[in-house]
């Protein structure tokens, strides 16, 4: 995200992606807001947050950031000062987007697997609470990018592009506050989402085997149970999202790794193998802010009924008009 790039190809991707990601995301809030889509009032606000920043994040990280540096280089959203904040925005959209994943996929862990819990935590306060604190630490943490940039080049004293300062190899500091930040945003967070996952399986094959056995001892014969079927059609979703922030965020996190044991800040041109990887790893994990929206509308049939309903809400009107 400092560089401008450049090349077909990512012209193409990031004009696609900003055209798809901006109504696909504005479709997901607008639904969501309806709350008409048969989910609590708790999952509804996380996956309502979740819409919001990662439109957020296609809004500075493509629109603002990435098309602008690939169509009009040279135009004042390149000047040093304003591509630092920009980076910086990015970089706390980011931070949120990722945090209210994993605190979706810690409110359903707690849903499913601790009862006693259930009722204090899985709440639409609680989830206000929640949200509203990972948003408000999300931009704090990531006020130190702003200073971390420097200038590519000088023309006439005005200082042009972003780049990451030498000093984040040299400055213990910079340093700790880069492997901190990579640690926060996207290590923990895998880690987090992984380890809920496992737990929340091993809590419903558990729970599926128990209700089996007893069901076999009352009943005498297996009959279908429409409890379980409804618990494992609820976790579709937990894990669909789960699973796509982990493949998509996989190759973002094995660049960190890559550049800091290498040290390599000698990128020379856009098919140099290195900036391949780092362009991939920022084309994947920008690519999740709008795979959710395709999550829930193949998991959730009530999100689909919605969608049908809006996409068809304008000839609804049409008709309506006529026959008045």
């Amino acid at each position: 995200m400092h560089a401008p790039p450049s090349g077909l190809l990512y012209a193409i991707y990031y004009t696609a992606l900003a055209v798809l990601a901006i109504p696909v995301n504005l479709t997901a809030i607008v639904i969501l807001s309806r709350g008409k889509c048969g989910l609590s009032k708790c999952i509804t606000r996380y996956l309502l947050s979740m819409a919001v920043t990662d439109l957020l994040v296609i809004i500075t990280a493509v629109l603002l950031n990435r098309v602008p540096a690939i169509f009009f280089p040279g135009s004042f959203l390149s000047i040093t000062p304003v591509c630092s904040l920009s980076i910086t925005i990015i970089y706390a959209a980011r931070d949120c987007s990722v945090w209210l994943t994993v605190s979706f996929t810690f409110d359903r862990f707690v849903a499913i697997c601790c009862n006693k819990l259930k009722t204090k935590y899985c709440t639409e306060r609680t989830a206000g609470v929640v949200i509203g604190t990972i948003c408000i630490l999300g931009c704090l943490v990531n006020i130190p990018w702003y200073f971390l940039h420097e200038p590519i080049n000088i023309i006439d004293n005005i200082p042009w592009y972003c780049k990451l300062k030498k000093l984040r190899y040299t400055s213990p500091m910079w340093a700790c506050f880069q492997w901190i930040d990579r640690m926060l945003t996207p290590c923990l967070p895998f880690f987090l989402v992984l380890l809920f996952n496992v737990l929340t399986v091993r809590h419903i094959l558990a729970a599926s085997r128990a209700r089996k056995r007893l069901r076999a001892q009352s009943n005498g014969e297996k009959q279908n149970d429409p409890e379980m079927e409804s618990r494992k059609k609820s976790i579709v979703l937990l894990f669909a999202i789960s699973c796509s922030f982990i493949l998509l965020w996989l190759t973002y996190v094995i660049f960190f790794f890559y550049d800091r044991i290498t040290a390599n800040d000698s990128i020379k041109a856009f098919n140099d193998p290195v900036f391949i990887l780092l362009e991939s790893a920022n084309m994947l994990q920008l690519l999740s802010c709008c795979t959710n929206t395709f999550i829930y509308a193949v998991t959730q049939r009530k999100f689909r009924e919605q969608l049908k309903m809006l996409l068809l809400s304008p000839l609804t009107l049409m008709r309506k008009l006529v026959t008045r």
